[in-house]
């Protein structure tokens, strides 16, 4: 793990919310709290209220799902900008008392001292590629669910192993005449056709990040790609 040990003037905390609003805390190197406010969660309200300090600052923020905005608030301003690693830093400052007021205080602190720990702060230019790719990786393990699930009924009702590769169309097809029980059937049938879904959509949004990869990183991506199997639901034409 590593700590963010840089020396400022100013240290800025901010406890970040989804919605509505957030709490800003300004220390200076000494330990002095120069600003410990709430205000509106908009980039106006923060920039007024910083501008005094904007000589030599820092503001952190711990990692949550909403810290897209103020990254890129700091960085239109040219503000150095910190993003916290969220579980380690639930054990460094973690303790009983816990509100934002409080929060706010304990990342400009963290900060301060040097033991802020620092997450990856996400370039704007690649965050929806990443989102899109962590969104894929749900879609995939979910199909995965589902074909272990048509292994498992097969075994529940005493039948043959399906010895078919569920990716292809074909094998999806045979399984529509595999149990007698209609409810049974029914039931897989929904199965198959979700993983349809899955397949067609997939296909498109693995065609869609290789494409956005290459931009972002060629190098990296022509390494992992040489290196790696395709991608699960690819096949050699893609369309969109």
């Amino acid at each position: 793990m590593n700590f963010y040990n840089s020396t400022h003037r100013h240290y800025c905390g901010i406890d970040l919310h989804a919605r509505s609003l957030l709490y800003v805390c300004i220390l200076v190197q000494q330990g002095e709290t120069l600003l410990h406010k709430e205000i509106p969660a908009k980039p106006e309200p923060p920039l007024h209220l910083i501008e005094p300090y904007l000589d030599d600052l820092v503001i952190g923020a711990e990692c949550m799902h909403c810290w897209y905005w103020i990254a890129d608030f700091c960085e239109d301003q040219g503000i150095a900008f910190i993003l916290g690693h969220a579980l380690y830093m639930k054990a460094i400052h973690g303790g009983k008392t816990k509100n934002d007021r409080v929060d706010s205080y304990k990342i400009a602190a963290l900060i301060r001292s040097g033991n802020f720990p620092l997450a990856y702060a996400y370039p704007r230019s690649m965050r929806a590629t990443r989102d899109l790719l962590r969104r894929r990786t749900g879609l995939v393990r979910h199909g995965a669910d589902l074909k272990a699930h048509v292994v498992n009924t097969t075994s529940q009702y005493n039948l043959p192993p399906n010895k078919v590769n569920l990716k292809n169309v074909s094998a999806r097809e045979q399984l529509g005449r595999t149990f007698d029980d209609p409810l049974v059937q029914r039931n897989i049938d929904l199965e198959m056709a979700v993983l349809e879904c899955y397949h067609r959509e997939l296909s498109q949004v693995e065609w869609l990040l290789e494409k956005q990869a290459k931009k972002h990183q060629p190098t990296y991506y022509h390494l992992l790609n040489h290196h790696s199997r395709r991608w699960p639901y690819s096949s050699p034409h893609h369309s969109v």
